[in-house]
C-alpha cells in the first residue's frame, strides 16, 4: 500500500471520544499526526462523515473528516 500522508504519524495508544449529534462514543487513537489519525471504534457504521474528536489526555477538540474504514479502524483527516 502506498502511504500518501504528508507527515509521518506517531504511534500512540490513547483513549479519546468522538462527539456528534449530542452524544459521544469512546474510542482508541492508535496513531496521530498534525494532519490526521487512525482510530479504533466500536461501530464505524454509526459515524457521520464529519465529527469532533477529543483525546482524553490533551482535551483538544479536533474537527475530523472520515477518510477510510477497515473493520473497526477508521482513518480521519483534521480540518480547520
Amino acid at each position: 500500500m502506498i502511504d500518501r500522508r504528508a507527515t509521518e504519524r506517531e504511534e500512540i495508544d490513547e483513549i479519546a471520544y468522538i462527539a456528534g449529534d449530542g452524544s459521544s462514543i469512546r474510542c482508541l487513537v492508535v496513531n496521530i499526526s498534525p494532519g490526521g489519525a487512525a482510530i479504533d471504534v466500536p461501530d464505524p457504521s454509526c459515524l457521520r462523515p464529519r465529527f469532533k474528536l477529543m483525546l482524553e489526555k490533551d482535551r483538544i477538540l479536533r474537527n475530523c473528516r472520515l477518510i477510510w474504514r477497515s473493520g473497526k479502524r477508521i482513518g480521519v483527516s483534521f480540518e480547520d
